[in-house]
């Protein structure tokens, strides 16, 4: 198993989740960011940190979101690791409140 990090995250990348991973299995993205399932442990530190619920047990993950699984292991090739909090995007907080959070 694996997390997995759907399109709930886009616009927003809060990374509040980056902070309390133990594996480095976050990468940053341009408006999002996304789980190595090579990396992930299966800990769940990063799902209760996250304020706009896009972290998911891959096994979990609602079906409007599953192809999100592939994507994440797709994208971690393209973009680096976050291993830092930093800022969220300046659209953040209007896409956490466009989700109802």
């Amino acid at each position: 198993m694996t997390y997995t990090v759907v399109e709930n995250c886009d616009k927003c990348k809060f990374t509040d989740c980056v902070e309390v991973c133990p594996v480095e299995a976050f990468h940053e993205g341009p408006t999002m960011l996304y789980i190595n399932p090579e990396t992930c442990i299966d800990c769940n530190a990063c799902v209760e940190e996250c304020p706009v619920e896009a972290i998911f047990a891959d096994v979990d993950v609602p079906e409007k979101w599953e192809e999100w699984t592939e994507i994440n292991a797709q994208k971690c090739e393209e973009y680096p690791v976050i291993t830092e909090k930093q800022d969220p995007l300046p659209t953040a907080e209007a896409r956490k409140t466009e989700l109802g959070f």
